[in-house]
């Protein structure tokens, strides 16, 4: 019994032991997961270099919450309980102010690059059906002897209840003709019955901007159903075994937006 006891002593003392490694250390954090606080760090960083002036409204939103509270608090004869209140209130304001410029500070960041239309259209929820790569793409001119990436013309393709959506950046002129074309490919394939609408994102007459193409996009009137939707995917996806030429040097599946900095997070 003696020697069981001493045993059992020495294994809790030791290190190394399952008692030990389950309650005595600490488990190491991720890299690749930051904790909250060093998300929403991140997050004001980038969007205070990009937006200086979303620092004074984060400050507006908050201290105008607290100011509300304070009025209210002397109007009840309770300040310092409707203050207590009021103070996550202030912060949540804050926290909103923040990803509302964060999300414009990253669409910002990737507004006029090849392939920006593919990564707003990340963002879009369930419902939405659409191809990270561009369903038709034309090569841009010369630039000192290489292919100049920012004169690409792409269109892009998504599939949800208003139909068929297809996005088209770059030059204006090359850009049209290839989403003219897509768009009879795509009556072909889908019938008339199954509404094709054509954007441009741009910030010119007509054209749509990037931080607003998918709100235009769900605005749109709902025609079919979701499985109706599904079945359109599928057969353009069906039919579109021929890759377009794709620009050297173009990935859009590379452009992102942050999401996280879109929710505040």
């Amino acid at each position: 019994m003696a020697r069981s006891t001493s045993t059992s002593g020495s294994s809790a003392a030791s290190p190394g032991t399952g008692g030990r490694r389950r309650f005595g250390r600490r488990r190491p954090k991720d890299p690749n997961k930051p904790g909250r606080f060093a998300q929403m760090k991140s997050v004001y960083t980038m969007t205070r270099k990009q937006d200086p002036a979303s620092v004074w409204w984060m400050a507006l939103a908050f201290f105008g919450v607290l100011l509300l509270a304070l009025v209210i608090g002397i109007w009840l004869d309770q300040v310092i309980y409707v203050l207590i209140i009021g103070l996550p209130l202030a912060f949540l304001a804050a926290t909103v102010v923040l990803s509302r410029r964060a999300e414009n500070a990253a669409f910002a960041q990737i507004e006029g690059q090849p392939g920006a239309t593919a990564a707003v259209l990340g963002s879009l929820r369930r419902g939405w059906f659409f191809d990270q790569e561009p369903v038709a793409a034309e090569m841009g001119g010369k630039a000192r002897g290489m292919r100049d990436l920012h004169n690409a013309a792409m269109v892009f393709r998504a599939v949800g209840r208003p139909g068929v959506v297809l996005i088209n950046e770059g030059p204006k002129g090359p850009a049209q003709r290839l989403s003219e074309s897509e768009k009879r490919r795509t009556l072909r394939a889908t019938g008339e019955a199954v509404p094709v609408h054509v954007m441009r994102v741009g910030k010119g007459e007509g054209e749509v901007p990037l931080q607003q193409l998918t709100r235009r996009m769900k605005k749109l009137d709902k025609k079919i159903s979701k499985d109706e939707a599904i079945a359109v995917q599928r057969r353009l996806k069906a039919i579109g075994n021929t890759k377009p030429p794709m620009p050297a040097g173009v990935d859009p599946r590379k452009a992102r937006v942050d999401r996280r900095a879109m929710r505040g997070r």
